[in-house]
């Protein structure tokens, strides 16, 4: 699976004035763009956020040092 069409699907809840993001599934983009979505929960809310994934690596890695020419 090309990590490009792989999504990951989140719920947000506000709870004492914060922004809680759990993970609740995955999404995979079909070559039409349409999405499938698998979800291990399903959100109170209705509400869902889908997301590009990013490989932990890539997420924890420090941005490259760009200087300007």
């Amino acid at each position: 699976m090309e990590a490009n069409k792989m999504k990951i699907v989140y719920v947000i809840s506000d709870r004492n004035s914060r922004k809680y993001w759990s993970r609740i599934g995955v999404a995979f983009t079909n070559a039409d763009g349409s999405l499938n979505v698998k979800l291990e929960a399903i959100p109170v809310s209705g509400e869902m956020q889908i997301r590009d994934y990013v490989p932990r690596e890539e997420a924890l890695r420090p941005p490259s040092d760009v200087s300007a020419a």
